[in-house]
């Protein structure tokens, strides 16, 4: 059966070309030579079928069609035009949207409301004169008859021109300079217009039109080149510029379409002067290659020109003649060398070649200039890595890279059409591709027209797949080029795998026993039975249904859903007990598989036992503040029936929202905070109803009463905070002077407040009553107690935990109130003040106390550095008196060195006032002669060893026979510092090196006697923080005078 007789469109109609009818013969535009070609519509149409596809040729399939076609015009029937199958099969198209569509079960090819225009195809775009524009297109057809693996058409549609764009000048108005000289017959080229048609639609013909002043002087000529047809201005007559300098004429270009299109521009003629020679490129051509990704600045070629003329008119200029904007983005052309060079990342995977004329032309008065075509071919870098296109095949769609695809698959089952493509070119474009990881799919080369760079592949099963044991896989395509080095890229497809019905359902329970009410109401719900499959989707989807015995059949039914049994009827204990039914579990699979339980319904009794309460009534109490839905009771209510019968619902009768019943536990709720201050007793009663029919009652009155919550802390009525009471320093002891009330809205001990003083009160003058709140006197009042006094009263109840309020008592002690200024500037600095700092007496008292005991201290200071002064005149002038006494002439004197020690601090002793000084130890009585002799043969050297250290006593350790045993004397009588006598030869006793602590410099050391006085006695005026009245120096020598005065002094007193 041919195409006609089924009713679709034979192949020749797939290059829908217009109808002979409507187009008449082909008559395209004169060419230079002015001859027309006609071709006869029958030849046309016998020369469209020999070029129509073969309907055997399967592998590569070919249409055409003009563009801007509407949308829904049919391009080619594949089942009619390639003798493919039409019936149980699937088109579907794989690649070619959204210019196209395809019908899925014809395989005609349709075009779609996104017009294909030619000049706007991106696959279109750069193309030499002459080369066809290719629409490439894929559809798969799958056989659903035998659900076998997909086959891959690969097409081409040759998109033809059609004359939808006018020819056009680069400008509207054209400028031409020709000398005055120029001899006839001399022809000047005009700037070719463009046209995005191409083929007979192209630029066909050009025409000058000129005034009568230019008639006679210019004509045109059409010379066709490589680059296409070239119009050139003739010189017929003698140009004059002094007569006339320009002249304006009209130049048309037209198309070759049907009907033609055509436009119009100025070209302006301006006479100029004349320059002999035009410049002459050194090649016609020049041909170069560059690498892609070249640098910027990166040298192509060097053009190049010679002029004869001399000066101005043998200077050169460069420039590109009509290059195509992506030349002069990506190259540079140096005006004055002629030097091209990359000034833009240069792709060629965008552009593979640079086709484009350089035009020179001199500096002279009347510039001539000479043309130059330069081809610069782009070489391929291995900078694009491997691209993986994966996408559904046949049956199987994919979405959000997912693909589903059933478990009872054969293998070698089609899941994907993957095209891996590389854009580069040669051994860079060599793509190898494979499944990583172990999984049960592998690659198949789906086409074998496909090239290196090109290539698809069906990933396809490899062994059978089982839902229950995987149920996806994730599946990830590596593709390696073949650069150097290399590049790689991944792509992965997640394939589901969908279950089928292999599972019957199953029960929870095999047989399932309910007891039920007779006298029951029809439509009531006896039992409800529950099956579960191990499948999935729609095979996991259950219906219910019952086979009952014989003699319940028409009694119950179920729930085709839920498995929901229940009664049509009224059931009679008395004629029949038991019942029997099968209950049958079927999925919704193909085919459907099913499982059977089996339920006994026993009857029970009727209802006859009313509800009974525990007791008979019910009292609670709660704690306010309780949270809402907090339980405040439980009743017990017992039926003496069974099943439903003994079922009890309980509700709170006169329900207003308060209180709530959890059925099954008793439990009673509040639906409230209580608060005992709004209301402290609620009354209300619950109902109990049985599950009975008809069902029994009964009621139990309840009472909820509210305990007290100390949620209120005391409220001090009086005193004021800013109130203040005058105190005169009359005052009775005992006497009240103020009174603190507050009150509690609380009940019982969290009302019972207790009162006391938490601050303010440094002096202990007052005191409050912890249970009536009454300030009262308790202490003398003094000079030093005037002023203001803030006392910070907490009042406490005895709530758990407690809570407190705070007064400020302000109370003025003054004979009078007449400074008010100063008493508001107090009881502002008490408002400021924190609590914790008492605001207590008259600071003026405290600071005249201070400069008291300050003035007190001095004058003590002085008294005894004077006591210190004579004491030390006194035991100078004893000394030298004995020293004149007991001298003995010519006796070798050995001098030693002892160094006291420097105190670093006071004794004990001085710490503490009111302990006496523990008397001196007695000492054995001395020889006067000896002690004669010892005063000759002292002699005191004071000196300094060492920066900072203290100053050492130089004396003379040779005594005469019988000396006293000085290393005693001070450790036994003297509060003396003890010095360290340092023998200086071995003849020295060891017994005098004794260790003392010098006492501090302004300390007083007696001998014993009842003059003497320790520094103790102003410890109460002096000031701990204040340093030494004297240098250390000085004080050291003070205080070794002082200590040699003490010494002669004691041996005066055992003297007499």
């Amino acid at each position: 059966m041919d195409c006609k007789a089924r009713g679709r469109r034979c192949p020749e109609a797939a290059f829908l070309i217009p109808e002979p009818a409507r187009m008449g013969p082909l008559r395209p535009s004169p060419g230079p030579g002015g001859q027309g070609l006609s071709m006869p519509p029958l030849l046309l149409a016998l020369l469209l079928l020999l070029l129509a596809p073969s309907p055997g040729h399967t592998t590569q399939v070919v249409y055409k069609v003009l563009e801007e076609q509407p949308p829904n015009t049919l391009i080619g029937s594949l089942a009619a035009d390639y003798g493919l199958p039409d019936v149980g099969h699937l088109y579907k198209l794989e690649v070619g949207a959204p210019y196209l569509r395809v019908d899925g079960k014809t395989g005609d090819i349709f075009t779609t409301e996104t017009s294909i225009d030619r000049e706007g195809l991106r696959e279109c775009q750069n193309q030499f004169p002459g080369e066809p524009c290719i629409l490439e297109f894929e559809v798969s057809i799958t056989d659903l008859v035998q659900n076998g693996s997909p086959r891959l058409l690969e097409g081409q549609i040759e998109v033809q021109d059609i004359n939808d764009n006018t020819p056009n000048f680069a400008s509207p108005v054209i400028t031409l300079t020709i000398p005055e000289n120029t001899n006839i017959g001399s022809l000047f080229s005009i700037p070719v217009a463009s046209d995005r048609d191409a083929g007979p639609n192209g630029v066909a013909s050009y025409e000058l039109q000129a005034g009568p002043e230019a008639h006679d002087l210019f004509g045109l000529q059409v010379a066709e080149d490589q680059d296409g047809k070239q119009p050139q201005l003739i010189v017929m007559g003698n140009l004059d510029r002094e007569r006339q300098d320009s002249y304006d004429l009209t130049i048309k270009v037209q198309d070759g379409g049907n009907p033609p299109r055509a436009s119009s521009a100025l070209l302006r003629v301006t006479v100029m002067d004349t320059n002999d020679n035009a410049p002459k490129f050194e090649r016609p051509s020049y041909e170069a290659e560059l690498s892609e990704n070249s640098p910027i600045g990166h040298s192509v070629i060097q053009v190049k020109a010679n002029d004869s003329d001399q000066g101005a008119n043998a200077e050169i200029d460069y420039m590109f003649h009509q290059a195509p904007e992506v030349v002069r983005r990506l190259l540079r052309l140096d005006r004055n060398t002629g030097l091209i060079t990359v000034q833009g990342p240069v792709d060629r995977e965008d552009l593979s070649t640079l086709r484009f004329s350089v035009l020179a032309k001199d500096r002279g008065t009347n510039p001539k200039s000479a043309r130059a075509q330069v081809v610069v071919t782009v070489k391929d870098m291995n900078d694009n890595a491997p691209t993986i296109e994966i996408r559904g095949i046949g049956l199987v769609t994919h979405q959000d890279g997912m693909a589903n695809i059933s478990e009872d698959v054969s293998e070698e089952t089609a899941v994907a059409l993957v095209q891996v493509s590389d854009r580069d070119e040669g051994e860079n474009a060599a793509v190898t591709c494979v499944v990583a990881g172990d999984v049960p799919f592998q690659l198949r080369q789906a086409s074998e027209t496909g090239s290196d760079s090109k290539k698809k592949y069906f990933l396809q099963t490899t062994s059978p797949l089982d839902y229950e044991k995987v149920k996806d896989y994730t599946i990830e395509i590596v593709a390696v080029d073949s650069g150097n080095p290399p590049l790689s890229s991944t792509n992965s497809l997640k394939v589901q795998v969908v279950d089928i019905n292999d599972n019957a359902p199953v029960f929870t329970q095999s047989v399932t026993e309910v007891s039920f009410l007779e006298n029951n109401k029809p439509g009531e719900v006896v039992a409800e039975v529950t099956a579960s499959d191990a499948d999935s989707g729609s095979n996991a989807e259950l219906v219910y249904s019952l086979e009952p015995e014989p003699a319940a059949k028409g009694l119950f039914t179920i729930s085709p859903e839920t498995g929901e049994i229940r009664v049509k009827t009224s059931l009679d204990r008395e004629q029949r007990e038991n019942y029997e039914l099968k209950v049958v579990a079927a999925d919704r699979g193909s085919p459907s598989l099913q499982g059977t339980a089996t339920v006994l319904i026993n009857v029970l009794d009727y209802n006859d036992n009313d509800p009974k309460f525990m007791l008979s009534g019910y009292n609670f109490s709660v704690m306010e503040n309780m949270p809402a839905l907090s339980p405040v009771g439980m009743v017990t209510v017992i039926d003496g029936d069974k099943g439903e019968n003994a079922r009890i619902q309980l509700t709170v009768e006169q329900d207003n929202g308060d209180f709530v019943i959890q059925n099954g536990t008793g439990t009673i709720l509040s639906s409230l905070s209580f608060d005992r201050e709004q209301q402290s007793t609620y009354t209300f009663q619950l109902k109990a109803v049985d599950g009975g029919v008809p069902p029994r009652s009964a009621y139990v009155g309840v009472t909820i009463n509210v305990l007290d919550e100390n949620d209120n802390a005391p409220f001090i009525t009086a005193p004021s905070n800013t109130s203040h009471r005058l105190l005169t320093p009359q005052t009775r002891l005992g006497e009240t002077v103020s009174q603190v009330t507050a009150e509690d809205i609380d009940s019982g001990v969290n009302a019972e407040l207790t009162y006391s003083i938490a601050g303010g009160n440094p002096y202990g003058l007052f005191q409050i009553g912890s249970h009536s709140g009454a300030i009262t006197l308790e202490k003398e009042i003094e000079r030093r107690h005037h002023g203001l006094h803030r006392l910070v009263v907490k009042v406490s109840d005895r709530g758990k935990p407690p809570r407190y309020g705070t007064a400020l008592v302000h109370l003025y002690v003054n004979e009078t109130l007449t400074n008010r200024t100063l008493l508001e500037n107090l009881l502002g600095h008490s408002l400021d003040t924190p609590l914790d700092i008492d605001i207590a007496g008259d600071p003026e008292y405290e600071r005249s106390k201070q400069r008291g005991n300050i003035l007190f201290g001095v004058v003590a200071g002085v008294v005894a550095v004077a006591l210190l002064i004579a004491l030390a005149v006194l035991v100078r002038y004893c000394r030298q008196r004995e020293a004149k006494s007991g001298y003995q002439a010519g006796k070798k004197e050995t001098k030693d060195l002892y160094a006291p020690k420097p105190s670093s601090k006071t004794s004990k002793g001085n710490k503490s006032k009111g302990k006496k000084s523990k008397s001196p130890k007695p000492v054995k009585p001395v020889e006067d002669e000896d002690e004669t002799g010892l005063q000759k043969s002292l002699k005191f050297n004071l000196m300094s060893d060492a920066p900072g250290d203290s100053p050492r006593i130089h004396l003379p350790l040779n005594y005469p026979p019988g000396s006293p045993d000085l290393g005693r004397h001070y450790r036994s009588n003297s509060p003396l510092p003890s010095i360290q006598l340092q023998p200086q030869s071995p003849s020295a006793s060891k017994k005098h090196q004794v260790v003392q602590d010098l006492p501090p410099a302004n300390t007083f050391v007696g001998t014993g006697d009842t003059t003497s006085t320790g520094s103790e006695q102003y410890s109460d005026y002096s000031y701990r923080t204040n340093p030494p009245k004297y240098p250390s120096k000085q004080a050291s020598l003070e205080g070794n005078e002082v200590g040699t005065g003490g010494l002669s002094g004691s041996r005066r007193s055992r003297e007499s």
